[in-house]
């Protein structure tokens, strides 16, 4: 049976894939990414958007006629108006989070850019993020956006993951590997 997450991630990316198509013709591309991360911003600060988009006890029209108030107060561009109603009525609100992503992405590598998810021990400064962003690009041949977080329990080092790629340097990793070869020696 499939992943109920790749199920989302289809939908998000057929969804995604052809609001980039209509924004690309009608040459906004920038305005419909940024009135995607508006509606994402008041998704993110709104649970009962969050419900209202994640329950299936609301009937397709309940959503609709709520996402239409909405979207009247909230002064969204016409293409993601008209798009985000669409999405309504065809019972896909449960993704928007996923398209606004898969949004993002397509965006950025028509841009030739690429994100790199990085997890540190401690926070980067400003020279260490620029060296980082350097190597990356260096490697990858593109442009580097760094979505940098902080996760103590790394110890030291970091782990960086660009695609489906990851490089795992964190002492924690070390560590474990460590453990793991001694118990075998023992």
């Amino acid at each position: 049976m499939a992943d109920n997450s790749q199920q989302i991630s289809g939908v998000a990316e057929r969804y995604a894939s052809s609001l980039f198509e209509v924004a690309a013709e009608a040459k906004s591309i920038d305005a419909v990414a940024k009135d995607l991360d508006g509606f994402q911003a008041l998704i993110d600060s709104s649970e009962d958007l969050q419900r209202l988009i994640k329950s299936p006890v609301f009937s397709a029209d309940d959503q609709s006629r709520s996402i239409e108030a909405l979207l009247k107060k909230a002064r969204l561009g016409a293409l993601v108006t008209n798009f985000l109603k669409v999405v309504a009525r065809n019972r896909r609100l449960f993704a928007v989070p996923a398209i606004v992503r898969a949004y993002g992405e397509i965006v950025a590598r028509e841009r030739g850019e690429v994100t790199a998810d990085v997890k540190t021990a401690h926070q980067l400064s400003a020279a260490q993020q620029k060296e980082l962003k350097a190597a990356l690009s260096s490697v990858t041949g593109k442009t580097v956006t760094l979505n940098v977080t902080v996760d103590a329990s790394l110890l030291g080092g970091l782990i960086v993951k660009i695609g489906s790629r990851q490089v795992d340097t964190s002492l924690r990793t070390k560590l474990s590997t460590l453990k793991l070869a001694l118990k075998e020696v023992g």
